[in-house]
């Protein structure tokens, strides 16, 4: 694997070279993904949109490396800082414990880590307000239905899905008190075809709206509501293409935001280690444009949508968040 990391840098070093630019004048970053990698077309590919951002408008060089397990995470993090990135940013809550072992060996390099805490002097957490957004989808699902039933598949049980979840089940109750909500998790974030099978269950007992939060695994459930008829709600990148009409909306995270702006902030003089949160209030999570579906959800429903996410920001409504 380091091997392989290797000359993806030497590849990327002798691109500058030849396009004018020099790896010692560039802001070199490190992006280690989380499993599953790209083309997951939700929460990886949204990072790597924030790192082209990032090399098309400021000028950076970096590279990126796709995780096939969790006990890669150290060694991924270790290589990009002994290579001399200047940042590192780690994507998903599972390099949390790897981090905590790597960043204070480093104390020159800058980390950042997105969806959980790293309490470390060098690293930047990213986190979002997912059960703000999720509630906005809440709203439409809650409104969409006509069997009064309504589905959510999360990926892994983790106290960051549940975010996702309550979310969701508070903002159905408060457009339709008297839905019942199917909950299931498939315990991955990279299998479609588990994601498939949850999504034909819960609609086999009658939910006609599902929202995922399951990374790739959550591309199944999208596939399911295309095959059967249902209507899916899409997470973290915007989805809703994957299947015009079908996908309601999207909860979008912008994940790729905060990537961006982190690195923005390393070029700015200005970062920081400490938290940072992403919110309704400050467009880092919200719902999709409904490109595809504005024929499909009423005007209605789109405007109750807009006054439930005014109420988040005016404190009107708050959102549970079962991790405090």
């Amino acid at each position: 694997m380091a091997k392989r990391l290797s000359l993806l840098l030497v590849v990327v070093l002798v691109f500058g070279l030849l396009t004018g630019a020099t790896f010692a004048d560039q802001l070199r970053v490190g992006l280690v993904l989380s499993e599953g990698g790209l083309g997951d077309q939700s929460f990886n590919d949204a990072a790597f949109r924030g790192l082209l951002r990032a090399r098309d408008e400021l000028g950076i060089y970096f590279s990126y490396v796709e995780p096939f397990d969790i006990s890669e995470m150290e060694e991924h993090q270790r290589f990009f800082a002994d290579a001399g990135m200047d940042l590192v940013i780690a994507i998903g809550f599972t390099h949390e414990s790897a981090l905590y072992s790597v960043a204070p060996d480093y104390p020159d390099t800058k980390f950042a880590i997105v969806d959980t805490v790293v309490d470390l002097p060098n690293v930047a957490s990213l986190v979002f307000e997912e059960h703000e957004g999720s509630f906005l989808v809440g709203v439409v699902a809650g409104l969409m239905t006509k069997t009064n039933k309504v589905g959510f598949v999360g990926g892994m049980e983790v106290p960051l899905i549940r975010k996702f979840q309550v979310g969701f089940e508070e903002g159905v109750r408060w457009v339709n008190p008297n839905a019942e909500i199917l909950v299931g998790y498939v315990g991955d974030f990279n299998d479609p075809g588990r994601g498939k099978e949850m999504a034909i269950s819960e609609y086999e007992r009658g939910a006609d709206v599902i929202y995922h939060a399951a990374g790739g695994t959550g591309l199944g459930v999208i596939e399911a509501a295309k095959d059967l008829g249902f209507y899916a709600i899409g997470v973290d990148s915007d989805q809703d293409h994957l299947a015009p009409g079908t996908v309601l909306t999207s909860m979008v995270k912008r994940v790729d935001l905060a990537v961006y702006e982190t690195i923005k902030s390393v070029l700015d003089g200005t970062f920081e280690g400490g938290v940072r949160s992403f919110g309704v209030a400050d467009g880092g999570v919200g719902t999709s444009e409904f490109n595809f579906t504005k024929h499909i959800v009423p005007e209605s429903v789109r405007a109750k949508v807009e006054e439930a996410k005014q109420k988040i920001i005016s404190g009107e409504i708050v959102v549970t968040d079962p991790t405090k």
